[in-house]
């Protein structure tokens, strides 16, 4: 009888570490299911107050264009090279429309700036995006000086050509 209570015994110490295993693995699995719960209801119901925010808003107002003559300029070569030419169509972008009647008389100030920074351009400094990308970025600091208590959201091209 010794071996049956020895026996029992030792399946008794057995079987409680599967129960406790079991009870750890079901009470991480109810914890995992109602983290997941908790963070669906989170982020879902977040939506929603972001919605109700954007519609509180006002609707912005569409930005204003100024049109800027067609510029030709001959850029910068190496002597012995042939002369390369650059046409640039330039549109200002504005917050308001009101902008566009203050800036109209000060196109010729802003028509010189940029025929004197693009004289010195080579054709090099134009090659890809990035050489046009930095173009615009100086194109957009020179302009906003010219036009100091205004300001212009961005120098957009509507054509280039190097030619």
């Amino acid at each position: 009888m010794a071996e049956t209570e020895g026996g029992a015994g030792e399946g008794e110490e057995l079987g409680a570490p599967k129960s406790k295993l079991k009870l750890i693995i079901i009470a991480v699995s109810a914890l995992a299911i109602l983290s997941g719960g908790a963070a669906a209801y989170f982020f879902l119901s977040g939506k929603k107050g972001e919605e109700q925010h954007a519609e509180a808003a006002p609707p912005q107002k569409p930005p204003a264009f100024v049109e800027v003559p067609d510029l030709l300029v001959n850029l910068v070569g190496n002597p012995g090279d042939r002369v390369q030419y650059l046409k640039v169509k330039v549109v200002l972008e504005v917050k308001e429309e009101k902008q566009v009647e203050q800036i109209k008389p000060t196109l010729p100030r802003v028509s010189d700036i940029f025929q004197t920074y693009l004289r010195e351009l080579r054709p090099s400094d134009l090659n890809g995006s990035a050489g046009l990308f930095r173009l615009k970025e100086e194109l957009t600091k020179r302009v906003n000086v010219a036009l100091a208590p205004n300001q212009v959201n961005a120098v957009l091209f509507k054509e280039i050509v190097v030619q």
